[in-house]
């Protein structure tokens, strides 16, 4: 088994300052809306994708400082998609992070922006690396892409957005959560090994893709659960959100114990798939279960 190279608490520093150092800082033109993408980033957050794609990277044999560029890449699409979740128009939340959500603290019309600049930022981030080989860029550019784009993350927020008001089969949440949630968690692992440089082993790959669409399809389950389970206080974002939209929730749907164990079963499915295929490096099998088994 790989030893990890660096420890839990070491790699989310490391992020903190990558995120820092390659958001801008200073604009002549567009200030405010630079300090609100600053705010949204480095307010606070898990900063569980970047972890994934550097926890694949090293179990691909791959370096620190690739993954941590391609996973801050992961983290400005993820900020972007929680600033405009939580406008009005869309969530109507005040507080992400245990903060004022972006448009509370800097405006409607400058959180937008800000969110359309850290989507582009994403991208700017991987293109201008000096540590990723081109071969890998082109792959992450796709995958980020995918994840992010109509069939993945925005494509499930519409799904999510539609839903309201109506109850959904338990497949159509699945899907919608495939989208909305896991495919960018599927992504953070998969980008994490082609950020090691060279094309990855296919079964491995198939098989750590698998895990990220479990991983993500609990980390969802679960966040639905402490949605109805805990505090405001706790979770940093208004608990009780996803019953006052009358949105669809796996508890609704299935029972809250029933979801609790839903996910249980879907981290073991993926800690086997982790060992069977040489991936369970210490770190990796860490955030795997910090993902599903979490009170916050």
């Amino acid at each position: 088994m790989i030893q990890t190279m660096h420890s839990l608490e070491n790699l989310r520093e490391r992020i903190e300052a990558k995120l820092a150092d390659l958001l801008p800082a200073q604009s002549p033109i567009a200030q405010p809306m630079l300090d609100a993408m600053r705010h949204a980033v480095l307010g606070g957050g898990k900063r569980m994708r970047p972890l994934f794609a550097y926890a694949s990277c090293e179990a691909f044999g791959g370096d620190l400082e690739p993954a941590l560029v391609s996973g801050c890449a992961l983290e400005f699409i993820h900020s972007y998609s929680l600033i405009h979740d939580d406008l009005p128009a869309m969530d109507d939340d005040d507080i992400r992070h245990g903060q004022a959500a972006t448009h509370i603290a800097y405006g409607e019309a400058t959180a937008i922006l800000a969110g359309d600049s850290l989507h582009s930022l994403a991208f700017q981030a991987i293109v201008d690396s000096t540590v990723l080989v081109d071969q890998s860029k082109l792959r992450i550019i796709q995958l980020l892409s995918d994840a992010a784009g109509w069939a993945g993350m925005s494509g499930g927020q519409c799904l999510d957005i539609e839903a309201e008001g109506r109850e959904l089969t338990l497949d159509e949440l699945k899907a919608l959560h495939a989208a909305k949630t896991g495919a960018l968690i599927r992504a953070s692992m998969q980008i994490g090994a082609y950020s090691a440089g060279a094309e990855p082993d296919i079964s491995r790959y198939t098989a750590l893709s698998k895990v990220g669409e479990l991983i993500g399809l609990g980390f969802q389950i679960m966040d639905d659960v402490l949605d109805v389970t805990q505090s405001t206080e706790v979770l940093g974002k208004p608990a009780g959100s996803d019953e006052a939209q009358a949105k669809n929730t796996f508890p609704k749907l299935m029972g809250l114990a029933a979801s609790q164990a839903e996910a249980e079963r879907l981290l073991e499915e993926a800690k086997v798939l982790l060992h069977d295929h040489q991936l369970a490096t210490p770190i990796m099998l860490e955030l795997t279960e910090r993902a599903v088994r979490r009170t916050y």
